[in-house]
């Protein structure tokens, strides 16, 4: 079977780029290229939904393709799309760059394409692939090492006039001194690792009392991610945009800006909403910018695909240079989206030696006929809890219809298992308009008809900004969520036609779940006549954010062949006509005033369920003599793992008086920091895990005495 019809990640990319000899009207310098090669067959050292992306184009232009797995990936989209695969083993050995090199030559490859995140950036990596005899896909080693030191970056960057934001770059790591530096440049302060990424390694400090909990914490999290925990402290911009220049160059001396991206949206300091180009961007600052980015491309001698990212102060107007990634970022499809061009396609062809296929004045002609487009990337993950990370297999997976203008670049379909070991990102749905207006409804709509049940997902966040008025009208920030967050985090009660749907759709399916449901409710099964029965339901809405969850009770009387009754609440539906269909979990209704098509999925105790572009999250009640009957632990007071993770530190002991918010533990999952919090003032009676325990999600971590208990 050919490696395209293996490739089961559906996607559109603009129109093949053809690179053709001209003379690019780019700046020109001195080649530092080695001799042009061509590339048959490419290793790609990658997983989930980057490594299908690559796949794709490099199937399109005849490349074969190997691929990598490790154990928990080894049924992984990815793992499956080429039949060479090879599996790497534990858990981390995505990292294993000598393993990757040594199946790369001993499957007869070229070249190596690191996707982006783990070796990606690595300059030992592209170096060794070098001695190996391999291409690395990406840029020379000593501009990846260049780059990726952000205290050296700063220092080339100035040297090349590009401006850098106020800060210590320097080697001394000793936290008083940063202490000091940070009083200098006044709070607030940012903490940054200097190879970080992904928001990993970086912490805002607004005052001098918490600097060195906040060292500690940044340090701690850089070493863990990099291997370094070296940081710089510079200027935290109060109203800073993210706003970034996709640069191109080859090994001719050529380079191109393709566009800027602002990426203003974020969690964690981590990306959620990229689009191009940037609003409310004066046309004589975006030229700007776009030249400073070229001019931080060739201050490096820099090759292939790379990112400038930029800090926009948006009360005075000014840009700072943040740091330069290295590889292909993450939402890549939008400047594909805006320029119609293949940026994979483009990394290889400047691998393989060969020209930009476009000079600066035609990357701008695209730009200007193209539109606006925005990438949403949807990840498993809890907003309402601090966007921590979820796990799990994925029950349901509906996408909207892919186009010219609707894309989605996915790792993962329906029935996959989104691992607790890696990034908890699912796919990116990427759309286009003819203007930003235009493109938000598109993303809007796409976003409506997305359905995804298993672990809990942002998409509903993501719909609450496609409507928030400030982001409708371009006014963005890096501290928007936060800013915002009344509106964000406020969601209405669940609808009773809702309840009524997940009702009838027990009923249809007449399983255990109605009769354990029904115990729940006194008085559950009533006679009336006829031979029917009235079947009585308790549901709890986990979605709603006004009023903590609520229970509901729902009462269904069949009156007649597919015909029923529905009470919720006071809510009573009469004449119901209703019909479910098994395989695609879909329950239509015909209401006396409406017809309602509605997904309903049930997991043990939990159902979600999607309507009119809307998800909501239920749960089951377990009578208490249930809970008891099955030998269920009462976890009233305790702390619970929100995710499976490790223990980090523990900053409390039995016995101790706590604060509300007081930090109790910290764990780690997809590489990332928590700080669980206390969410009470109490005594401490027992710390279940210590330091270097692994913890299942709801596993207790810290349990406080009850009234009248001593610890």
């Amino acid at each position: 079977m050919p490696l395209s019809s293996l490739l089961r990640t559906s996607s559109r990319l603009g129109p093949t780029v053809i690179a053709r000899s001209r003379r690019p009207a780019s700046t020109v310098v001195s080649s530092s290229s080695s001799p042009p090669r061509s590339l048959d067959s490419i290793l790609i050292a990658n997983r989930g939904e980057i490594a299908l992306r690559v796949g794709r184009t490099a199937a399109q232009h005849g490349i074969r393709v190997t691929t990598l797995y490790t154990d928990p990936d080894s049924r992984a989209q990815h793992a499956l799309s080429s039949p060479f695969a090879f599996n790497l083993g534990s858990v981390s050995a995505y990292l294993d760059g000598d393993r990757i090199i040594e199946i790369a030559k001993a499957q007869g490859c070229q070249g190596i394409h690191p996707g982006y995140g783990f070796l990606s950036e690595n300059s030992d990596f592209a170096r060794k692939c070098t001695e190996a005899g391999l291409v690395f896909i990406g840029p020379p080693w000593k501009a990846i090492e260049d780059m990726g030191d952000k205290s050296q970056s700063k220092i080339i960057m100035t040297a090349a006039g590009v401006p850098c934001v106020p800060g210590y770059h320097g080697e001394n790591q000793d936290p008083n001194f940063l202490e000091t530096e940070a009083d200098k440049i006044k709070y607030p302060v940012l903490i940054k690792a200097i190879k970080g990424g992904g928001g990993k390694g970086m912490r805002i400090t607004r005052s001098k009392e918490e600097f060195q909990a906040q060292l500690q914490s940044a340090k701690s999290e850089a070493m863990n991610s990099f291997g370094d925990d070296h940081v710089l402290v510079e200027k935290y911009i109060t109203t800073p945009r993210h706003i970034e220049v996709q640069v191109f160059a080859d090994k001719h001396g050529n380079s191109v800006a393709l566009g800027e991206r602002d990426c203003s949206i974020q969690r964690r300091h981590q990306k959620i909403l990229e689009e191009s180009p940037a609003p409310h961007l004066p046309d004589a600052t975006r030229k700007d910018i776009w030249a400073k980015a070229r001019s931080a491309a060739l201050a490096v001698g820099y090759e292939g695909a790379g990112t400038v990212e930029f800090i926009f102060d948006n009360d005075t107007g000014e840009f700072f240079f943040m740091e330069m990634n290295t590889r292909l970022q993450v939402e890549h499809p939008v400047t594909e989206m805006v320029t119609g061009q293949d940026l994979v396609h483009w990394q290889l062809k400047v691998a393989e030696g060969a020209k930009l296929p476009l000079t600066q004045e035609e990357v701008e002609a695209h730009i200007a006929s193209r539109g606006h487009a925005i990438e949403a990337r949807i990840y498993a993950e809890n907003p309402a809890q601090g966007f921590i990370p979820d796990s799990g297999t994925l029950l349901h997976v509906r996408t909207p219809a892919a186009s010219e203008d609707v894309r989605i670049d996915a790792g993962f379909v329906q029935g996959d298992e989104v691992s607790a070991h890696y990034d908890p990102m699912i796919a990116k749905l990427i759309v286009r308009g003819s203007n930003r207006q235009e493109a938000i409804r598109k993303l809007a709509t796409a976003l409506e008809e997305y359905e995804v049940a298993g672990p809990v997902t942002n998409i509903e966040f993501l719909k609450t900004i496609c409507k928030s008025s400030d982001f409708v009208s371009g006014e963005v920030e890096t501290g928007y969520i936060e800013k915002h967050r009344d509106d964000l985090f406020t969601r209405e009660d669940i609808k009773p036609e809702v309840l009524a749907q997940v009702a009838l759709a027990c009923l249809h399916d007449d399983s255990e779940l109605v009769t354990r449901t029904s115990a729940n409710f006194e008085g559950s099964v009533v006679g009336f006549g006829s031979g029917y029965q009235e079947r009585h339901m308790t549901f709890t809405d986990l979605s709603s954010t006004t009023s903590g969850t609520k229970n509901f009770n729902v009462k269904v009387q069949q009156t007649g062949e597919n015909e029923f009754k529905v009470k919720v609440g006071e809510h009573v539906f009469e004449q119901v006509t209703s019909h479910s269909n098994a395989e695609s979990r879909l329950v239509t209704s015909f209401f006396p005033h409406t017809r309602l098509d509605t997904t309903v999925i049930r997991d043990g105790d939990s159902i979600v369920t999607f309507q009119r572009g809307m998800q909501y999250r239920l749960a089951i009640p377990r009578a208490t003599w249930m809970e008891k009957a099955l030998g269920m632990k009462d976890i009233t007071n305790s702390v619970l793992a929100p995710m499976p993770c490790k223990v980090l530190r523990v900053e409390v002991q039995a016995g101790d008086v706590v604060e509300k918010d007081q930090p109790l533990v910290v764990i780690e999952s997809m590489k990332m920091e928590t700080v669980i919090r206390s969410p009470q003032k109490g005594k401490i009676a027992k710390v279940v895990h210590q330091k270097g325990d692994q913890c299942k999600s709801g596993t207790p971590l810290v349990e406080f005495a009850g009234e009248g208990e001593e610890a």
